[in-house]
């Protein structure tokens, strides 16, 4: 049995939740991932059962959804007003600063994530370069703090609850989540973030969860004792990754295309990796095909010169690049780059004009996108500096600019 402790979620529990279910299944998966990135205590029982949660009260559910989940951890909640000053789609490091400097102004403010809280951020093990944490935050802990001061100023937090589409004009937005709730505000933040890249091969999406994630995976960590752990990427999410699988597995193997770390990590996370005597850099090298029967079981690396080989692994973590989560924005007429990002402020005027149907006599403030009083923060922007700091800056500038929109200036 692992015994999962952390600090309390949202809406604590008395007891640990007990999660029964297969090692290498992406439902008990989801399920330790979620509750990890909201802090609630937890104990995994590995069985060969179907996946299945026994909360505090002795409720026992089989095959819960996360809906259900936070619905019994009495987390769920809808709306509690017809329309709101401010509307935060995202609850990164961008989205939960937005929220927290929004309340203390006094703006009415409603804050909505799809997952977890956190972000990308909130799957870290440790960030150790963000200012005022000399030894280091976790992700889930940084995201629970903001999380709480969001709260004492009176945020509305919907957890797990994904929006669909909008419908958003100057002065009015409205966003539709995935069960039809609508959200009215006058302003907005889109602060979604990105999700890690696919490494598009065949049966990836039939071994997710079940020996192939994306993201840190600081969940599965204690559960990979003994094991040869892949990472693949050569950014500071993969290094911090490694490091933090190193403290369980047997052996952490980083997976890069690059001759080196050097370009692409922090210095201080080089020098560890370094010193690491379980961790080895396969350099010039990618996964070219993924093998197994319910689980994944081996990984076909090719090397530079072409060669392939094939090594057993129960445990691929891949931290490569991202996906901005902005379909939604092409049929509202939302302008994006081509990689999907949202375009905003100076990046958006073409030529020296103004974007095409902006109907206000002003510029775009720095953060709004070509819909007035629409923004983007975060790692979602258009040319936007990937830092935990940078995003949460780019949250509370953000706020600034929407009270210059309902002031009507």
């Amino acid at each position: 049995m692992e015994a999962h402790h952390a600090a309390p979620g949202p809406r604590p529990a008395r007891a640990p939740v007990r999660i029964y279910g297969p090692v290498g299944n992406a439902a008990t998966h989801a399920i330790r991932e979620f509750l990890h990135r909201c802090e609630v205590p937890f104990e995994f029982v590995p069985l060969e059962c179907v996946p299945a949660c026994e909360f505090p009260d002795g409720t026992r559910m089989e095959r819960p959804t996360i809906r259900q989940i936070t619905e019994k951890l009495g987390w769920f909640r809808n709306p509690s007003r017809t329309e709101y000053d401010l509307a935060i789609y995202g609850a990164g490091p961008a989205g939960l600063s937005a929220a927290v400097y929004a309340a203390a102004d006094g703006l009415s403010t409603v804050l909505v994530e799809r997952w977890a809280l956190g972000g990308q951020a909130g799957s870290s093990s440790r960030i150790e370069n963000y200012l005022g944490f000399p030894e280091g935050v976790s992700g889930t802990d940084l995201a629970d703090r903001a999380r709480r001061q969001a709260e004492k100023f009176g945020v509305e937090i919907l957890l797990a609850r994904a929006g669909e589409k909008a419908e958003l004009e100057p002065g009015h937005g409205v966003g539709v989540l995935e069960d039809g709730t609508r959200i009215v505000a006058r302003a907005s933040i889109c602060a979604t973030g990105v999700a890690y890249r696919c490494l598009g091969l065949p049966d990836e999406a039939r071994f997710l969860g079940a020996g192939l994630y994306y993201g840190a995976g600081a969940s599965e960590a204690s559960l990979t004792a003994g094991e040869h752990v892949f990472v693949v990427g050569g950014g500071n999410s993969a290094g911090q990754a490694a490091l933090h699988f190193s403290s369980y597995a047997r052996q952490v193997s980083i997976v890069i295309r690059a001759d080196s770390l050097k370009e692409t990590l922090s210095a201080y996370l080089l020098q560890r990796i370094r010193s690491a005597a379980n961790i080895d850099v396969l350099t010039r090298t990618e996964v070219t095909a993924l093998h197994g029967d319910a689980t994944l079981r081996e990984i076909t690396l090719r090397d530079g010169s072409g060669r392939e080989r094939r090594v057993p692994t129960r445990w691929l973590f891949v931290c490569i690049g991202g996906e901005p989560h902005t379909q939604w924005a092409e049929a509202i007429g939302m302008a994006r780059d081509e990689g999907g990002y949202l375009v905003t402020g100076p990046d958006l005027p073409r030529a020296g004009q103004r974007p095409q149907g902006w109907p206000l006599d002003r510029e775009p403030y720095f953060l709004e996108s070509n819909i007035p009083g629409v923004f983007a923060a975060g790692d979602v922007r258009h040319n936007a500096v990937r830092r935990v700091a940078s995003a949460v800056g780019e949250g509370a500038m953000a706020v600034g600019f929407v009270h210059r929109v309902l002031d009507g200036h």
